[in-house]
């Protein structure tokens, strides 16, 4: 559609993929036996999963159990973490994110992050949609205001600030301010949202907002979410996977998950007899 968010696709190189792998593409996501380790401490154990494109994956599982660490492998933002290191393999469409990119910030434009509390920038509410294309060298003033305008309608926010484009960011209220990280997340075009618990931190309006707004998205993304809220989980996602002590106990459709689950310890999860 822009020449210039075009280029900016392009720049993220895709290697070549083995037939192997071809067959799996299916998935956006395929996990293969991922262990991580904060120091010698090992934070995860022998993760295979693999995400459907254009879903939702909800990550469940008690405080400490390893949603976050693992979400974090899904586009190398645990490398920000001096001395950490990860075992195994994390194939986006295929290719090995950790083999076959010398660069993590390539993964991280085509796998976007929007974390538990809302991060915007100092800046006005334009600035922080523009800042990801201006990063990425993109200059032309049209496009981005076209691209801007764009993300926040995706975001249910161009209503609400069409009118304030040059306030603070933090002149907003908190759900507002969180989508508005979404729409800075969603302005680099990303194929992956990863949300890190996105609606925590908000009031019951402000999440039923969120929580409306990843139903559209899911149309045009594939999202990761990690949630407390077991009714969260069950309203938003397509598929759900249970996390304990490092470890995943199982996962499946959503609807499997939280009634018919085949492991006794997902089962007293989700009923509340632990966590």
């Amino acid at each position: 559609m822009y020449n210039e968010m075009s280029d900016l696709s392009v720049r993220v190189a895709k290697t070549d993929i083995s037939s192997d792998a071809a067959e799996k593409l299916q998935y956006k996501i395929i996990v293969e036996q991922l262990d991580f380790f904060y120091g010698d401490i090992q934070a995860l154990f022998d993760i295979s999963m693999n995400i459907e494109q254009n879903r939702v994956t909800a990550l469940i599982g008690p405080s400490g159990c390893g949603k976050s660490t693992f979400i974090r492998t899904l586009n190398r933002m645990n490398e920000t973490i001096p001395g950490t290191r990860m075992e195994g393999k994390v194939l986006l469409d295929g290719c090995d994110i950790y083999q076959d990119f010398d660069d993590p910030s390539q993964i991280r434009t085509r796998v976007g992050m929007v974390f538990q509390k809302s991060n915007p920038f100092p800046k006005s509410v334009f600035e922080n949609v523009a800042y990801g294309l201006r990063v990425n060298g993109i200059k032309d003033r049209n496009l981005i205001a076209e691209v801007v305008e764009e993300s926040l309608k995706r975001a249910a926010l161009w209503d609400e600030v069409k009118d304030k484009l040059d306030n603070s960011a933090f002149t907003f209220s908190g759900g507002q301010q969180q989508r508005l990280c979404i729409a800075r997340a969603l302005a680099i075009r990303p194929e992956v949202i990863l949300m890190d618990e996105p609606a925590s931190a908000l009031d019951p309006i402000s999440t039923a907002k969120i929580e409306d707004l990843i139903g559209e998205l899911r149309q045009h993304y594939t999202i990761v979410i990690v949630t407390h809220n077991m009714q969260q989980a069950a309203r938003v996602s397509d598929h759900t996977a249970f996390f304990y002590e490092g470890k995943l106990i199982e996962d499946g459709p959503t609807k499997e998950i939280f009634t018919r689950p085949k492991k006794k310890k997902t089962e007293d999860y989700i009923t509340g007899r632990f966590g």
